[in-house]
């Protein structure tokens, strides 16, 4: 086994992970080695692997992408030991934020993108969190009475997560990288980050916490690129009452320039190589053993060419 999933010889046997990509998109081989990545780590513990399908971006998931998943996946030879799909569960995510919202630690944002970008250019020294800008609080200092007229009025808002009022309640949190150590959560990593959006009816952040929850996982396996949701993540948990996964955040595929891979990324999408004659098992087992297709290889250690 490749030693980005070295098993510790402590590790339980009731190790749940799960795959979860959104259907936006057919996979490439950036997914493959993740999803093998998170299978395996479950299979050497004797324990479950999960899918689960994240189609809570109503404008750019399609169902077609969601069969696509599916049959990319067992093409590699995965089986998986249980399914959600995200817009089945859209009652559990409004519930989780009606929590938020008796706690005082949710508020409704009507401010636009653009609005956003405009305080922000406009701000000499805007705070930035990992994704950059944070948003500037604009809509958090609104009493109750302007909330509600806005409201009532049908204003578009989104609702945020209120993160000093979330801090304040909480204290120091911090979770467990089984690459990266223990880390201590910062709040400033994404701000008040949306809880759910104008058009969409759960976040990111929001949903996969509830689900990772509600499906029982106790390993999370992703790339390094979400490594800093993370921390919004442990902050949700943590006021949601929900239980800790550890996680293993892994380093990602990326092409020869060091660019990692987008669903767009021509000729490296599963459904393409399998078109071009690749067996899914021989694929798998290449993978697995640090043999990536031309052209592309694990970021910080390009591996190029080697496919036997």
């Amino acid at each position: 086994m490749i030693p980005d999933v070295a098993m510790p010889p402590d590790m339980p046997r009731s190790v749940v992970t799960r795959f979860a990509p959104s259907p936006t998109g057919r996979l490439h081989v950036g997914h493959a080695w993740s999803a093998l990545l998170a299978h395996d780590v479950a299979r050497a513990a004797g324990g479950r692997f999960l899918l689960r399908i994240e189609d809570t971006d109503v404008t750019r998931c399609r169902a077609e992408f969601t069969d696509g998943i599916c049959e990319d996946l067992a093409w590699l030879g995965l089986r998986w030991d249980g399914m959600i799909v995200q817009s089945t569960r859209l009652a559990h995510y409004d519930a989780a934020l009606e929590t938020l919202k008796a706690k005082n630690l949710a508020y409704p944002c009507f401010c636009s993108r653009t609005d956003i970008a405009r305080e922000v250019a406009a701000s000499l020294h805007a705070p930035h969190g990992a994704d950059g800008p944070l948003y500037p609080g604009t809509c958090r200092s609104l009493d109750a009475a302007a909330r509600a007229a806005r409201i009532a009025a049908g204003a578009p808002h989104s609702w945020r997560l209120d993160m000093r009022a979330a801090t304040a309640r909480t204290g120091p949190l911090s979770w467990h990288d089984q690459v990266a150590g223990t880390v201590a959560v910062d709040p400033d990593a994404l701000g008040d980050l949306i809880l759910k959006g104008r058009d969409r009816p759960a976040s990111y952040h929001l949903a996969v916490v509830v689900d990772d929850a509600a499906q029982g996982v106790t390993h999370v396996v992703r790339g390094r690129d979400v490594f800093a949701s993370t921390h919004a993540h442990r902050m949700l948990q943590a006021l949601l009452a929900l239980p800790v996964p550890i996680y293993r955040h892994h380093g990602l595929v990326v092409d020869a320039q060091g660019r990692r891979l987008a669903k767009r990324a021509a000729g490296l999408s599963l459904a393409e190589l399998r078109a071009a004659g690749w067996e899914g098992p021989v694929l798998a087992a290449d993978l697995r053993a640090g043999r990536f297709p031309v052209g592309i290889g694990l970021e910080g250690s390009y591996m190029g060419p080697n496919r036997s």
